[in-house]
């Protein structure tokens, strides 16, 4: 499989935020996001050519037991097709005893993963279809993550939740848009008092806000 790259960091956003984890970043998504802060990430070629055997023994290098599979989108190739290595690398990891997190945006469901926590950040309207998105809620322990800019994100936010119909609301979370430090302080004060508002969780982005969105970090 095409890796973008792998490092290890403290989780910046959801509910694990500030647990140290070993970031894998597979190349490609196939979508095309106005706010996706890892632009680098999107092209499918663009990446290391691995095994599963290989990525494995770069995450042994850390000591973290918790791993973050990202992406771009991690759980589809380029034509909305199952991503080629998923399934053997996530067995590796859990054979290692690895506690496993899929950051995804939620487009495409794959069935039995060896997945300790599905994070789901929903990009609408973008979302392609809702029930790919039910199917990853039924099946999986799970977040959802939405991105707020402004009281319009939030509202695009509510009418897909709507459209999602059953959830967990205590596994929803809003975190602030931002690609800087200076973006993120700016903004969250408004996706706070929004969650204030509405009883949803906060979600700091600790990447941006510690080391001002520094790739690697």
């Amino acid at each position: 499989m095409k890796v973008n790259e792998i490092f290890y960091s403290i989780q910046g956003e959801g509910f694990l935020a500030g647990v140290p984890s070993v970031f894998i970043r597979l190349a490609g998504c196939p979508l095309s996001c106005n706010y996706c802060d890892t632009k680098y990430s999107r092209n499918y070629g663009d990446g290391e050519e691995l095994s599963a055997e290989q990525v494995i023994s770069r995450v042994q290098n850390y000591p973290a037991r918790y791993v973050v599979i990202t992406g771009g989108e991690p759980m589809a190739d380029a034509e909305m097709g199952e991503r080629q290595g998923l399934r053997q690398l996530l067995s590796l990891l859990k054979n290692n005893d690895k506690h496993i997190t899929i950051e995804t945006a939620g487009i495409k469901f794959l069935t039995d993963l060896p997945c300790d926590l599905m994070s789901i950040s929903p990009k609408p309207p973008a979302q392609k279809s809702i029930e790919e998105l039910r199917l990853l809620i039924q099946n999986y322990n799970y977040q959802l993550k939405f991105v707020i800019e402004n009281e319009s994100d939030f509202a695009k936010a509510q009418e897909l939740l709507t459209q999602i119909g059953k959830y967990d609301r205590d596994k929803v979370m809003l975190m602030p848009q931002a690609a800087t430090r200076q973006q993120y302080l700016e903004k969250a004060t408004l996706v706070a008092e929004l969650c204030l508002a509405y009883n949803f969780a906060f979600s700091p982005r600790l990447q941006i806000l510690l080391w001002n969105n520094t790739r690697g970090k």
